[in-house]
C-alpha cells in the first residue's frame, strides 16, 4: 500500500475503531525505538566478552534489522520500517546525533591539546596524512569502478570524502577502549588520547570543507553551482567559529559560574539556555551550508571545562541521548547498509581494498612516526592500532555522505563494514600485541615486617575511597594510625570511579589525566577544587606525613587490577577500603540519625561489593575493610589545627590466627598515638568448645554468597596457639603502659562481642577476618552469612540488624603461601571423629 507522506496521521484512534497503529507516524516510531533498542542492547551484552564499544552492537543491530538480513522480507519493511517512515524516525535520531556531537564537543579540551606537545600532534599528524592521502589513491579506483558515468559524483568532494573515512579516529570510542585495556594510565594511553584529539578537530575541519564542497550532491534536476558558492560556505564556517570562540565562549564561561553556586546546584533556566544554544547553533551552520552537527560540535567546545557547569550538563541530558536517541541514528546506519549491494569479485575486491589501505595508512604512518620520536617498537604498533579505531564518528562521516550525494549505496555499504572491521579489531590486536606487566604478586611487607625494617624505611598505605563522603573517616583512621617513631607514613589516597559508557566517564578520564602517569594531583593551585582533594590540603601539611592522591578510572568488573598494581609499584604495606554501606551520623550529637534502632545504611552498590571482594582475594598485601559509622567528624576536622580528626578510643577483638596478629600490630601502631585509647579483647576458648574438635563441611556452589571462607592449609593449633602467645608477649612488652588488656571466656560468643559493639564505650572495634579460624571463630560458621567478606566476626558487627554503634576495622593479613580459600557450609561438633575432605580446627 504506498502513502504520501503529507497525509501521514501522527495518531491513530486506536485497534477498536479499525484503526492500525502501525499506519501512523507515532506508534510506528514507538515500535521501531523499542526494536532497536532491544536489538542492540541484546547483542551489546553478546559482544561484552569480546570487549567490543557499544556501537559496534548498535550498527550490526541496523544491519540485522535491514535489507542485509530481516529486511530481505519485503512484508516486514513495509510493516516494521517503510518508506514513508524513515525521515520521522532519521529526524529523531538527528536529534539525538546533534546534542551527542554537542557532548563530544564538550569531551575535548582544547586547552589539553595545546599542552600534549610536538610528539602527539606528529603522530597525530602522520596518522591523517598517510590515510588521508592513500583515500585519494582509492578513490580513483572506486569511483571510476563503482559508479555509472550518470550518478558520478563530483571529483574533489568524493576525494575530500573517502580521505575523511580512511583517516579519521573515534575519539570518544577509543578513550574506552584504552580504559577497557587499562592502558589509560600509561604512556601509551597518554599519546594516544592527545593523537586522538588532534585527530577529531582536524577530521570535523575536513568534514566540514567536504559538505561545503558537495552542496547539494549533484541531484539531479539541480543547477550547476558556482565554484564561489564553496568558498562563501568555507569563509562563513570559519567566522562562525571565529564567533563562536571570540564572542560565545566568554559568555558561557559567565553562564557557568552564575550557573553554579556554592551549593552545587545548578539553574534550570541556564541549562535551558545552553540547550537552546545547540540548537541554535546546528541550525546556523545548516543555513551557511555545513551540516548542523558541526554546530553544535563548536558550541560544545566554548563550554568552560574546569567546572561543574559541563558536568552537570552531561548528566542531564547525556542517558537521554547515549540510550536513546543515540542509538536509532547508528541503527539507521544499519538499515541503510545492504550488503546485497556488494556483488561481485569487483565489489568484494574494493572492500577487501579498501579496509587493507585504511589498516595500512593508519598503522604505517603512526608506527613510522611513533618510532622517530622514540617510543618502542611494540608500543608504536599498539599505537597504530589504537589509532584505527573508526566507531561511531566514520558512520556520521558515512551518512553524511549518503546524505549528500557523494556515497551510492554499494560505496556506503562497504565502508561501513570497513568501518566495523578495523574498530572491532582495535581490541584484540592492541591486547596481543601490548601486554604491560601486570599481577607479579610478589609479597610486600606486612605491617610486623615493617615493625622490624630499618628505622628510616616508610610505611606505605594505600587508602581507596568512592567520594567526599569517605574522607573524614580516612583522615581519622590514618592519624589515628600514623606513629610517633622515626618510621615515616607515606599514604596514597586513590579516588575509585566507575567508567562507563556514559559521556561524563571521559570528562572524568580527562580532568584525571591532566595530571598524567599515574593520574596523580599535584597540588596546583588551578587542580584543587576537587572535595576529595581539597580533604587532605590540610592533612598533608602534617609532619613526616606524605599525601598522594591518585585517581582510578575503571569498569568495576577490573577496578581490582588498578588497586592491586598500584599497591605494588608503591611497595605498600596495607590497602584500606572502604565498606559498600556507609551509615548516615548526625555529627553534632555523634550518633545515627535514627538514634541507631534499625539504622538504614547507604549502600553504593553491589559492584563495588564485589570490587573488595576481589581485592581481598588477589592483594600482594595485608588489607583492610573499614564499615564507616561516622568514624571522624567533618565539624570537628574544620576546627582541629591540623584539620584531621583522630579516632580516640579503640577497641582490638583477638581470638588469635594470621588476620588476629595483623589487628593486633595495628592496635599497637594506634597505641603510640598519644590521643588514642587502646583496649585489647582476648577471647579464651570456652568450656564448651574445650573438649570438642570442629569439623568444617565444604558449601555447595550455589551457596558461597551466604557463607565463610577459610583458607584450606591444614593448621597446627598447638603451633597458632604459640604464634599468638608470642604476638600477645611482643605486643605487652613494647605498649603495656599505653593499653588496656582484657580477658573473657565467654558462653556465648556473639552475644559477648554484640555487647561491645552495642556499648557507647568505642569510636572504632578492629578485628580480624579469621580465615584460620580458631575454635570460637570457626563455631561462628554455621550463621548464614549476610557479608562473608568480612569474616565471621567481622560480618556480625557489620550486619545493619544489630544495632552496632562503632566504626568496624577488618583487617586481613596478606596470606604468604598463596593458598586457596574455601566456603563452608555447616560444622559439626564432635570429639575426635573427621570427615574425609573437611577440615579440623
Amino acid at each position: 500500500m504506498a502513502f504520501n507522506i503529507t497525509s501521514v496521521k501522527t495518531s491513530s484512534n486506536g485497534a477498536w475503531q479499525g484503526d492500525n497503529p502501525l499506519n501512523f507516524a507515532f506508534p510506528l516510531l514507538i515500535v521501531q525505538t523499542a526494536l532497536i533498542v532491544a536489538v542492540s542492547r541484546s547483542l551489546a551484552v553478546l559482544f561484552k566478552p569480546l570487549r567490543q564499544p557499544k556501537v559496534i552492537a548498535e550498527i550490526v543491530g541496523g544491519i540485522l534489522l535491514g535489507p542485509s538480513a530481516l529486511g530481505r522480507d519485503p512484508a516486514y519493511m513495509d510493516r516494521i520500517f517503510p518508506e514513508w517512515s524513515m525521515p520521522i524516525l532519521e529526524s529523531v535520531a538527528s536529534i539525538g546525533l546533534l546534542f551527542f556531537l554537542f557532548l563530544v564537543g564538550l569531551e575535548l579540551d582544547l586547552s589539553s591539546i595545546r599542552r600534549s606537545g610536538k610528539r602527539a600532534f606528529g603522530i597525530a599528524a602522520a596518522g591523517i596524512t598517510l590515510p588521508f592521502l592513500a583515500g585519494v589513491g582509492v578513490s580513483f579506483v572506486i569511483r571510476n569502478t563503482l559508479y555509472t558515468a550518470a550518478d558520478r559524483p563530483g571529483f574533489v568532494e568524493f576525494i575530500v570524502f573517502m580521505g575523511v573515512a580512511l583517516s579519521i579516529t573515534a575519539f570518544p570510542v577509543l578513550a574506552r577502549i584504552l580504559a577497557e585495556l587499562k592502558l589509560l594510565t600509561t604512556q601509551i594511553g597518554e599519546t594516544a588520547m592527545a593523537a586522538a584529539a588532534f585527530n577529531d578537530v582536524a577530521a570535523w575541519i575536513l568534514l566540514a570543507l567536504a559538505v561545503a564542497l558537495a552542496g547539494n550532491g549533484g541531484e539531479s534536476g539541480g543547477e550547476k553551482k558556482s565554484p564561489l558558492v564553496s568558498v562563501w560556505v568555507l569563509l562563513s564556517g570559519v567566522g562562525f567559529v571565529a564567533f563562536m570562540l571570540v564572542v560565545i565562549r566568554p559568555v558561557m564561561k559567565w553562564i557557568a559560574k552564575r550557573a553554579s553556586p556554592e551549593n552545587g546546584a545548578v539553574r534550570e533556566s541556564y541549562v535551558c539556555l545552553t540547550l537552546a544554544g545547540v540548537m541554535v547553533s546546528g541550525l546556523a551552520t545548516d543555513l551557511i551550508g555545513i551540516h548542523s552537527i558541526f554546530g553544535a560540535f563548536v558550541f560544545g567546545l566554548t563550554i568552560p571545562k574546569d567546572g561543574e557547569f559541563g558536568q552537570r550538563l552531561i548528566e542531564r541530558i547525556e542517558d537521554f541521548v547515549s540510550g536513546l536517541l543515540l542509538p536509532l541514528y547508528f541503527a539507521t546506519s544499519g538499515l541503510k547498509t545492504d550488503v546485497a549491494k556488494i556483488r561481485g569479485a569487483v565489489s568484494w575486491g574494493m572492500l577487501g581494498l579498501v579496509v587493507v589501505t585504511a589498516c595500512v595508512g593508519k598503522i604505517v604512518g603512526t608506527f613510522a612516526v611513533a618510532v622517530m620520536v622514540k617510543i618502542p617498537a611494540r608500543e608504536a604498533l599498539t599505537l597504530g592500532f589504537l589509532m584505527n579505531t573508526k566507531g561511531l564518528v566514520e558512520l556520521i562521516v558515512l551518512n553524511i555522505g549518503k546524505e549528500k550525494k557523494v556515497l551510492n549505496d554499494e560505496t556506503f555499504a562497504i565502508l561501513v563494514l570497513m568501518a566495523l572491521f578495523t574498530t572491532f579489531i582495535t581490541t584484540p590486536s592492541a591486547m596481543a600485541i601490548y601486554r604491560p606487566a601486570r599481577g607479579i604478586h610478589r609479597k610486600l611487607k606486612d605491617l610486623s615486617a615493617s615493625e622490624h625494617s630499618s628505622s628510616k624505611e616508610e610505611l606505605r598505605i594505600l587508602a581507596c575511597l568512592h567520594g567526599p563522603a569517605n574522607v573524614s573517616s580516612l583522615i581519622s583512621l590514618i592519624v589515628s594510625i600514623r606513629t610517633t617513631k622515626i618510621l615515616k607514613l607515606k599514604l596514597f589516597v586513590m579516588h575509585l570511579m566507575e567508567l562507563t559508557e556514559r559521556s561524563s566517564s571521559i570528562i572524568m578520564v580527562r580532568r584525571a589525566q591532566k595530571n598524567g602517569f599515574p593520574f596523580v594531583n599535584r597540588y596546583r593551585h588551578d587542580e584543587c577544587h576537587s572535595s576529595v582533594i581539597r580533604g587532605f590540603q590540610a592533612y598533608r601539611q602534617l609532619g613526616r606525613v606524605a599525601v598522594r592522591p591518585i585517581t582510578a578510572v575503571s569498569p568495576l568488573p577490573t577496578m581490582h587490577e588498578d588497586i592491586c598494581l598500584m599497591a605494588e609499584t608503591k611497595r605498600v604495606t596495607m590497602i584500606i577500603l572502604p565498606f559498600h554501606r556507609r551509615w548516615n551520623v548526625d555529627y553534632g550529637h555523634g550518633h545515627h540519625q535514627d538514634g541507631g534502632d534499625g539504622n538504614v545504611p547507604e549502600n553504593v552498590g553491589h559492584g563495588w561489593r564485589l570490587v573488595n571482594q576481589r581485592v581481598l582475594k588477589n592483594a600482594p598485601c595485608s588489607v583492610a575493610v573499614l564499615v564507616d559509622r561516622g568514624l571522624g567528624s567533618i565539624e570537628s576536622q574544620s576546627s582541629s589545627l591540623d584539620g584531621s580528626n583522630v579516632v580516640e578510643r579503640v577497641c582490638v577483638i583477638f581470638f588469635g590466627g594470621p588476620d588476629d596478629r595483623e589487628a593486633l600490630e595495628l592496635g599497637g601502631r594506634m597505641a603510640e598515638h598519644p590521643a588514642v585509647k587502646v583496649t585489647i579483647m582476648r577471647f579464651l576458648v570456652g568450656e564448651k568448645l574445650r573438649s570438642n574438635t570442629i569439623t568444617l563441611h565444604p558449601a555447595p556452589s550455589k551457596c558461597k554468597e551466604k557463607n565463610y571462607a577459610f583458607l584450606t592449609t591444614n593448621v597446627d593449633p598447638e603451633k597458632e596457639k604459640e604464634f599468638d602467645e608470642g604476638a600477645l608477649e611482643d605486643f605487652m612488652s613494647k605498649w603495656k603502659d599505653m593499653v588496656e588488656y582484657k580477658e573473657k571466656e565467654p558462653n556465648n560468643t556473639i552475644e559477648e562481642i554484640l555487647s561491645i559493639g552495642q556499648s557507647q564505650d568505642f569510636d572504632l572495634i578492629v578485628v580480624g577476618r579469621g580465615r584460620s579460624p580458631s575454635v570460637e571463630v570457626a563455631a561462628l560458621a554455621e550463621r548464614q552469612a549476610e557479608h562473608p567478606e568480612l569474616g565471621p566476626v567481622g560480618d556480625v558487627l557489620a550486619s545493619s540488624n544489630n544495632h552496632v554503634i562503632p566504626s568496624v576495622l577488618v583487617v586481613q593479613q596478606h596470606n604468604k603461601a598463596h593458598v586457596e580459600e574455601i566456603t563452608v557450609s555447616k560444622i559439626v561438633k564432635e570429639s575426635s571423629l573427621s570427615t574425609d575432605g573437611d577440615a579440623n580446627v
